[in-house]
């Protein structure tokens, strides 16, 4: 009997692919754990039904998400990333050279260690590197108690419902903006235009709230619903438009999807995409 995986993308839209092998399974204190063996995609995880990251296309959403922001400043040396428990944004985040301390705060340790046994490739950067450290607590508490500390927070987190869920309210959002430095800048992952509009926009209008400078940018990956994501980014002083990626993508080794072309198209928005935020924007005008 074949095995396949199945994530509930909708109501109306299941994505499933073939495991030939289930490595683990648990039902952790926060979410149910799961990961397999797919021909398609490699090692596959997923929580509480919905994929989280796999060996063959997670290198695009931990590029996407890390260098952009990373790049966008212009010295990141102190960097938080919130949830990312798999390790790939850390991993990402520690190839630029100028960084001198991470902190990742995951708030279910199993994550953490199953990715450490399943996953070494992308958690590599847990294991050992000076400059991370891992704190299992919960992230919306911890930049509570954080205030100018850090250049760049990366928000790495789940689908909006259960632990993710207080990582896209208007809220967290300036409570970031308080443990950010005076130029620093904010990237979250905010789901599909095509399946979650909703979710961009609120996420959009919190961080626009707080942020002058908010910016919505794309990336490709397949195992996520629609294969079309965001990440929305906000910024104190610099636009990430301005920036100047092909002066310090040298310093960053073997990338497979980042490129300054790649920086400045992901800002390029389908027509459908722009009018998302435009609802947004027109709501905040007097």
């Amino acid at each position: 009997m074949e095995l396949f995986l199945t994530e509930n993308q909708t109501e109306d839209m299941r994505l499933s692919v073939r495991a030939t092998r289930v490595l683990h399974h648990e039902k952790t204190a926060y979410q149910e754990l799961i990961i397999v063996d797919t021909p398609q995609w490699g090692r596959l995880m997923a929580l509480d039904g919905f994929f989280q990251t796999c060996d063959r296309d997670e290198f695009v959403y931990h590029e996407m998400g890390a260098h952009v922001p990373m790049i966008t400043h212009p010295d990141p040396k102190r960097v938080l990333i919130i949830g990312g428990g798999d390790g790939g944004m850390a991993r990402e985040v520690v190839r630029h050279p100028g960084v001198e301390h991470v902190d990742l705060v995951e708030i279910d340790e199993r994550v953490v260690e199953c990715c450490k046994k399943y996953f070494p490739q992308i958690s590599v950067a847990l294991s050992g590197n000076p400059k991370v450290h891992v704190h299992i607590a919960d992230g919306i508490q911890w930049v509570q108690e954080h205030e100018a500390e850090y250049d760049v927070v990366i928000i790495d987190s789940s689908e909006p419902i259960g632990p993710g869920e207080g990582l896209f309210t208007a809220n967290f959002y300036a409570s970031v903006y308080r443990c950010l430095t005076g130029d620093g800048i904010l990237v979250a992952q905010t789901e599909s235009p095509w399946v979650n509009g909703p979710v961009i926009q609120r996420a959009y209008r919190g961080i626009r709230q707080s942020f002058p400078i908010t910016r919505l940018y794309t990336c490709a990956v397949p195992t996520y619903p629609t294969g079309l994501w965001t990440f929305t980014l906000g910024s104190k002083k610099y636009d990430p438009l301005l920036a100047e990626p092909e002066k310090r993508i040298a310093d960053l080794g073997d990338l497979r999807y980042y490129t300054p072309d790649v920086h400045f198209a992901a800002f390029q928005l389908p027509v459908f995409v722009a009018k998302l935020l435009e609802e947004v924007d027109e709501e905040a005008r007097p």
